[in-house]
């Protein structure tokens, strides 16, 4: 699933730099395709994630960085769309083609919330 930023959302810009996929803009700017395409805001008041470009940090931390960061907790899981590890892990392969990430089956705990022990 990607992860949404809802209307509580203070503007306060925290989050956008703590993407390693470059999903998150800010309201009312256009965001930017992989393929280089420019597509129209989602949102103009607030910060917003791109569900097509947010792997919940698959492949780069075992927590979706944005919500780490902010200040009011507004960064959680879209209901709507849900998405199993192996699809995001697929999508960050394709948007840094750079990298090698290990195998689903061989990927690291630190590497994916999906891999953290239970609570």
């Amino acid at each position: 699933m990607a992860t949404m930023i809802t209307s509580e959302c203070i503007n306060c810009g925290a989050c956008e730099p703590e993407c390693p996929n470059t999903a998150i803009y800010q309201g009312g700017v256009e965001w930017t395709a992989p393929d280089g395409s420019m597509h129209p805001p989602l949102s103009n008041d607030i910060f917003y994630i791109v569900p097509e470009k947010c792997t919940e940090c698959v492949g780069f931390h075992d927590h979706e960085a944005c919500a780490a960061v902010c200040p009011v907790d507004c960064c959680i899981p879209d209901p709507n769309n849900l998405e199993p590890e192996d699809v995001l892990l697929q999508r960050a392969q394709k948007l840094h083609p750079e990298k090698v990430f290990p195998a689903l089956a061989e990927l690291p705990a630190h590497l994916s919330r999906f891999r953290r022990p239970a609570a």
